[in-house]
C-alpha cells in the first residue's frame, strides 16, 4: 500500500518514511501543504499521517478539506504536538480519521495505521477476495484454496494495488508509480516480468488469469 507522509521536521519524516517502508509500505514525503497538494493530485494514496502545523498555503485542516473537495477520501491519521481534547476534537471535526499527539510511540503509530487501512475505502477493505485468491493487506498473507502462497513484496504490493482497484484498468505507468514508486530507472518490461511470475502462482494451470490483460491500455482485475 502507498503511503504519504506530510511532516516537515525532517528527522520525523526520514524516521517514518524508514520505519514504514521496513513494514512493507510504499511511503512519500512531503515537507509542506503545497507539496503535499501536488503529490495527492499526482498520485492515490491509501493512507496519509498529516501533521496539524505545516508551511505552506495549506495546513493540516486546510488539506482535509481540499481532498474533500476533490472527491478524495483516503483516511488521515493527524500527528501534532497539539494535544489537548479540544484539539483532538477539533481536528476529527476537521475530517482527520484519527489522532495521535506527539510525541508517540512508534508502536502505536504501527497499530493505529494498520487499524486505519483495516477500514473500508471507496469500496475496499483490507482483505480481498478474488475468486479463488484472498489477499490480507494487514497481515501481508495470500492463500489460494485456503493454501499459503508465497509471494515477493512487490508482487504482493502489484496484487494489493490491482485488487484495491477492482474493476479498473491500470497502466503500466500506474502501476510502476505505486508499486515501484522508491525505485529509479524501472521499465515497463518490470511490469510485465512480475505480472507473468504472479500469474504463475496464483493462476490455476489451464485456467482464466485473474490479472487480466487489456491489451494497449493495462491490466485489471474483475
Amino acid at each position: 500500500m502507498k503511503l504519504l507522509v506530510v511532516e516537515d521536521e525532517a528527522k520525523i519524516a526520514a524516521s517514518l518514511q524508514k520505519g514504514l517502508a521496513a513494514e512493507g509500505y510504499v511511503v512519500d514525503v512531503a515537507e509542506d501543504g503545497d507539496m503535499a497538494e501536488t503529490l495527492t493530485r499526482a498520485s492515490e494514496y491509501d493512507l496519509v499521517l498529516l501533521d496539524w502545523m505545516i508551511p505552506g498555503k495549506y495546513d493540516g485542516p486546510g488539506l482535509i478539506q481540499l481532498w474533500h473537495e476533490q472527491g478524495k477520501h483516503m483516511p488521515v491519521l493527524m500527528l501534532t504536538a497539539r494535544g489537548t481534547i479540544g484539539d483532538r476534537v477539533q481536528g476529527l471535526d476537521a475530517g482527520a480519521d484519527d489522532y495521535l499527539p506527539k510525541p508517540f510511540a512508534y508502536d502505536e503509530l504501527l497499530a493505529r495505521v494498520r487499524a486505519l487501512l483495516r477500514r473500508p475505502a471507496g469500496g475496499s477493505g483490507a482483505a480481498f477476495t478474488i475468486k479463488n485468491v484472498v489477499l490480507d493487506s494487514v497481515r501481508k498473507t495470500v492463500t489460494k484454496d485456503g493454501k499459503p502462497v508465497h509471494l515477493t513484496a512487490k508482487e504482493f504490493q502489484l496484487l494489493e494495488y490491482l485488487a484495491a482497484r477492482r474493476g479498473e484498468v491500470l497502466s503500466k505507468d500506474q502501476l510502476l508509480d505505486h508499486v515501484w514508486a522508491d525505485e529509479d530507472r524501472v521499465q515497463h518490461n518490470t511490469v510485465e516480468t512480475f505480472v507473468a511470475n504472479l500469474r504463475k502462482k496464483i493462476d490455476k494451470p489451464g485456467g482464466e488469469n485473474i490479472v487480466r490483460t487489456v491489451r494497449g491500455f493495462g491490466y485489471s482485475v474483475d
